[in-house]
């Protein structure tokens, strides 16, 4: 059952910022409350009361708080109340509309974990359960003998509340209908996937219209679109992924369009620390951060024009590119336990700068 309730169309987010002296940037979350709230500690931007610290500090969340760990209805409070916080102290945060929160928006729960159901979990849920299971058995009086265990293991409680609190006008649905997909904060343009050549003829703000239409109208939304489609802004891996004269060239195009230096990205999952490419006009950001992938901690800091990793509690300055990039990846490295991935990252980083002298 997906809750298709027409929404209201919601005032457009901010699509631009200039003149922010500090942003802290954080990757993808996927429910895990603890390794979010540590990253933001590290950062300086909350309190050990978990209550906004960084001033004017603009936070950027670039999407995926939700599913395949436990915590997402706690992280998603937590950036819902740091957005009040911030504001009042001068600063702002930006929750990003990634391709996780898209899907639960329009119900494709693939990845959402029995845990983040539970914690919708009330007093009502199983008369509400048994409520629906009714509808079911109205629809079809003469079900096999197993149809009702199998309907629950497919709707566990909590279920039905996920799915009103996601649906269009639902606290969290409502919420992630408010944000931008992207966002640019001085020169640095910030998204979840990347902007694709389908789009790099488009503004930051063009992006943002293209994705709020589809997500204000879920019935017309389209498989190849600019949610959906796996050239979306939500969706897109090439710049993360892709080597080449012809990506680099797209790379520029895109930055050109929008008078920006760099593009951060998350989605594609690092080899466990924040990692920049061709030149540092790509920074990508999911570093791992739930157990799910290692659980590598680390956000990005631009502070003026200095761009910085912090990288389990250590503030690194992030070189764009050669020797001193190689130098910041090597003391990252040794913050990390051993058998990080991020060796064979720096061994593979070495033999490409040699190879290219």
């Amino acid at each position: 059952m997906v809750f298709l309730l027409a929404p209201a169309l919601l005032p457009a987010a901010q699509s631009e910022w200039k003149n922010v002296p500090r942003v802290v940037a954080v990757g993808d979350v996927h429910g895990d409350y603890n390794g979010f709230v540590e990253v933001l500690r590290s950062a300086g931007v909350i309190d050990q009361k978990d209550h906004w610290a960084g001033g004017k500090t603009h936070l950027v969340q670039t999407g995926d708080v939700p599913d395949r760990g436990p915590d997402t209805r706690k992280a998603m409070d937590l950036l819902m109340q740091l957005e009040k916080e911030a504001d009042k102290a001068g600063g702002h945060v930006h929750a990003l509309v990634g391709n996780h929160e898209a899907m639960n928006v329009y119900a494709d729960l693939r990845y959402t974990t029995p845990a983040e159901f539970a914690a919708f979990v009330d007093n009502d849920s199983e008369r509400v359960r048994a409520g629906f299971w009714k509808r079911e058995m109205k629809q079809n009086p003469h079900p096999a003998l197993d149809a009702q265990r199998k309907w629950e293991e497919a709707h566990p409680l909590g279920w039905y509340e996920q799915r009103i609190a996601f649906s269009s006008e639902g606290k969290y649905g409502k919420w992630i209908r408010s944000h931008n997909a992207l966002v640019k904060i001085n020169d640095t343009i910030y998204l979840h996937g990347g902007i694709s050549p389908r789009y790099a003829a488009m503004t930051v703000k063009q992006i943002n219209e293209a994705v709020a239409a589809e997500l204000n109208d879920l019935p017309a939304m389209k498989q190849d679109g600019a949610v959906m489609g796996t050239d979306s802004p939500l969706w897109y891996r090439g710049i993360a992924l892709e080597d080449g004269p012809a990506i680099a060239a797209h790379v520029d195009l895109v930055l050109k369009t929008n008078d920006a230096q760099r593009i951060v990205i998350s989605h594609t999952v690092t080899p466990g620390a924040i990692i920049e490419r061709f030149g540092g006009k790509v920074v990508m950001i999911d570093t791992g951060m739930t157990a799910v992938y290692g659980g590598h901690r680390a956000c990005l800091l631009l502070e003026g024009d200095k761009v910085y990793a912090i990288h389990r509690g250590e503030k690194l300055i992030l070189p764009p590119g050669g020797a001193d990039y190689i130098a910041y990846l090597k003391k990252a490295l040794a913050l990390e336990p051993a058998g990080s991935p991020l060796a064979k990252h720096i061994a593979e980083t070495e033999a490409a700068l040699a190879g290219s002298k």
